[in-house]
Order: structure tokens, then C-alpha cells, then sequence
């Protein structure tokens, strides 16, 4: 599996920084930065699944966005951001394209077309941000969960997914106690089945029949930019 982002790149630009990427093994919950860390890496998931997660002084934690083989984590600290403004934890296991981050800001000055794709998809971002932060404040938990399986299993592309109940909690900012109502409702639905820390989704469809409009929402500005459209 690639990252669909860097397919994106013109052969030039990835000349220019095949010589600093390297493909690493990354395991569940491995921290990549810390909200105001200086960023020294930029990350190109080709199999691994990245959430970017506010922290609270409490220390619970909310998903803002999800990342995977469909874009790059850091991007925004090698057009000079620099310092993280969230957490960056490792949702899913897999391989991860890491570059140097001076290497990518390299490149993207030499390169309008590059730049403009990495300004694009920090947009893209930024707009998925927003759109969780509408999704917690007006949408039932049952819609909030059946969306964010519906962006996890796209970006694995497997049906079996490696989670915990209270991992879901924190990524959707609720009780256990609430994920847990929801996920025997979906599987007494067919729609899933949860054993020993997984999840394994049985009836796509019927997730996105159940999910909030948040899901296609994204969706549509990641193909968007993986199609390199501007509407």
C-alpha cells in the first residue's frame, strides 16, 4: 500500500526527497510529537493510521482528525509552523514514510506545485478539524462512532480494526459506559462485532446509513485534493 499523497508528487520533487525518506515500523499508540514539541519529522503513513488529539489538563483526550495513506502528518511545521499545536499518536500499526522536515521544506520552496499540494492538504486537514469539532457539538454518539469506523476502516483498508472501548471514548470525547450502549446496539444490528479489543465491521453499508453526514464530508475534500480539484 502507498501513500496516495506522495503519488501526487511530480517526478522532480520526489527526486529531490527520495534521498531523505525512510519507511519505519511504527506500533499502536507510539507518540510521534507532543502538542508544543519543536516537529523535526514530516510522516507519510502507507499503512500505519495517525490521529491528531488536543489534550486536556485533566488528560483526557479528543480526536481532532485522522490521517492515513490518503495524506501527511507535520506538514504545517515545514511551511514553517515548526511547533505542534496537538498530539500526534499512532491510532493503528503499520509503516510510516518518515522525511526530514528541512528536506520537505526544501523541496516545497523549489517547487510551486509541491507546495500548493501540501497547502492544499493542510487544508483538507484544518477542514476535518472543524468538521469534528460540528460533529461533538449536534450529533448522537451512535452517528459519531458508526462515522469514525467508517475513516478508520477506509484508511486501513481492512475490516478488522484493533480497538479498545475506552480508546474510542477518548477519541470521541464520551463515557465508556456510552460506547459501550452503541457498540451492542450496532452489533445486535449486524452491523459489527466486538471481541477482546476489536472490532470487526460486518455491514459497511449499513454504517454509513447509520453515520452522521460528517463522514462523507471528508471524504469529499480528501478526494478533492487527491484529485487535485479546487471547486
Amino acid at each position: 500500500m502507498k501513500n496516495l499523497l506522495l503519488k501526487q508528487v511530480g517526478r522532480a520533487d520526489f527526486e529531490r526527497l527520495e534521498p531523505h525518506l525512510k519507511t519505519t515500523a511504527f506500533a499502536q499508540h507510539s507518540v510521534l510529537f507532543e502538542t508544543d514539541q519543536k516537529i523535526k519529522h514530516v510522516y507519510f503513513p502507507i499503512g500505519a493510521v495517525v490521529s491528531l488529539v488536543v489534550t486536556l489538563s485533566t488528560g483526557e483526550m479528543v480526536e481532532a482528525a485522522m490521517v492515513g495513506s490518503d495524506g501527511v502528518v507535520g506538514a504545517s511545521a515545514a511551511l514553517d509552523g515548526r511547533v505542534a499545536v496537538c498530539r500526534g499518536i499512532v491510532q493503528l500499526d503499520g509503516d510510516i514514510i518518515v522525511c526530514d522536515i528541512d528536506a520537505l521544506k526544501s523541496a516545497a520552496l523549489q517547487s510551486p506545485n509541491l507546495l500548493s499540494l501540501l497547502i492544499r492538504h493542510e487544508q483538507a486537514v484544518y477542514a476535518q478539524a472543524q468538521q469534528s469539532a460540528a460533529c461533538f457539538a449536534t450529533h448522537m454518539v451512535e452517528a459519531r462512532l458508526c462515522r469514525w469506523l467508517l475513516r478508520a476502516r477506509d484508511l486501513s483498508e481492512g475490516d478488522t480494526l484493533n480497538f479498545t472501548q475506552e480508546y474510542l471514548a477518548e477519541m470521541l470525547g464520551v463515557r465508556r459506559t456510552s460506547v459501550t450502549v452503541v457498540a451492542h446496539t450496532l452489533q445486535a444490528a449486524g452491523l459489527i462485532k466486538y471481541a477482546r479489543g476489536k472490532i470487526q465491521i460486518l455491514d459497511a453499508d449499513g454504517l454509513r446509513e447509520s453515520a452522521c453526514e460528517c463522514y462523507g464530508t471528508v471524504k469529499l475534500h480528501y478526494e478533492r485534493l487527491l484529485n487535485g480539484r479546487r471547486d
